[in-house]
Order: structure tokens, then sequence, then C-alpha cells
């Protein structure tokens, strides 16, 4: 896959997109108390994945609610493109969109890969990236809410890879992200009807997106 083809605008993955759960320091402390605890009776041994499926892709300027959803989660994260070799060849924003939920073990699927729940931002070439100094902004509305700081990864993305790879291929075109990372009280960000959600690090081309209301079906009040 040429580089060409890699950063696109709009930019649409050309493989699969896996994410890790846990991976910030903050969260898996807070996790932490609960681990020993049925069904899994220990901290996880290694990366807990989930996939991001096509159909969440979304590099559009909107986030279309349904079903009577009327908030979501952001996950603001930076995910690697795997190149050949199974090399990083590029990174992208992304926002790791999902409806708030209380597990984030094996969260169900219904959670994470609704339609649209992907937002992409346009990837830009690895040469020169230093991920562990690396700091996201999420901005709403205007205002900041967060800053990831992607020194406090769990596992680091050379670590993150190496584990990764042990038990599976990443293949060329794949998308690696690196987690998304709580506010101190455990929760994500969250985002409503009508909200602007901005996403921006340094190097690379920031990208919004704006929450509506299918028109068709609503939104509960």
């Amino acid at each position: 896959m040429s580089l060409i083809r890699t950063l696109q605008t709009p930019w649409q993955p050309q493989g699969t997109i896996y994410g890790p759960l846990l991976n910030f320091r903050r969260e898996w402390d807070l996790w932490s108390p609960r681990m020993g605890q049925d069904p899994y009776k220990a901290a996880p041994q290694a990366p807990v994945l989930y996939v991001k499926s096509a159909n969440t892709f979304n590099s559009s300027g909107l986030l279309v609610l349904q079903d009577g959803i009327t908030e979501v989660d952001i996950g603001a994260t930076v995910g690697v493109v795997i190149g050949a070799h199974g090399q990083p060849q590029a990174a992208v924003l992304l926002n790791d969109w999902a409806v708030p939920h209380s597990s984030y073990y094996r969260p169900p699927v219904k959670f994470r890969c609704r339609d649209g729940y992907l937002g992409l931002g346009t990837p830009r070439p690895w040469v020169g990236l230093e991920v562990a100094n690396l700091q996201l902004q999420l901005v709403c509305n205007g205002e900041s809410v967060q800053s990831v700081d992607f020194a406090q990864l769990m596992r680091p993305l050379a670590q993150l890879l190496a584990e990764v790879t042990a038990f599976m291929t990443l293949q060329e075109g794949d998308v690696l992200m690196l987690g998304t990372d709580c506010l101190p009280d455990g929760t994500r960000p969250r985002a409503r009807a009508g909200d602007t959600v901005r996403i921006e690090a340094p190097g690379f081309a920031p990208f919004s997106q704006t929450v509506v209301v299918d028109a068709t079906h609503g939104a509960a009040a």
C-alpha cells in the first residue's frame, strides 16, 4: 500500500482497526481493586483488544445519534497505521465514540460498533513522531475538556505492538489504537446533540465532529 493512498483525504482505513482497553495508568489504577473479582479473578496478562468494524468508519463532520441515544462517550486517541513488515507507517487522530457503559472488560459490540462511531482524522507520516511525548487536546464547544498524555500508557507503543503481534499478525493497512483515557472520576468526556467536538495534537491536522439526532427516528428527551 502506498503512503499516498494511506494519507488520502477523506481517509478511510484499508484494514481492521483494533483498540486496547485499560491502556492508561489512571483507568488501570481505578479498576485495579476490582480485577481480582469474578469473572476474571486477576489483572489482564495481555492486551485486551476490541475491533471497530467498517460500519463505524466516519470521515464526515457529523455523528448521528439513533435509537433513542441521547449522549455518547468521547474517546480521543491516536491510531497507528501499519505498513509493510508490520511497522508503523502513519498515525492518525481518532474519536472512538461509544455508548456510555459500566464495563471496560468486554463491552458489548452494540456499545462500540454502531454506525459512524469512529471519527477519522487525516493521517500524517510516522517519521518524526515521538508518541511518548505526544499530548492530545479534546475541545467541546470551544472549551478544553481533556488533555491526553501518551506518556501515561500502561503499555507504550513498542510494548503494545510486541505483545499484540505475539498472538496475532497485523496486516498492512490495519490500525492499532493506543487506547482512550478517562477523567479523574473514571468516566469519559461526553457529548450530546448539538455539541461540537474537536481533537487536536501537535503535528496533526485537527478535526471536528458535531453530534446530531437522526431526524428520521429522533432521540428520547
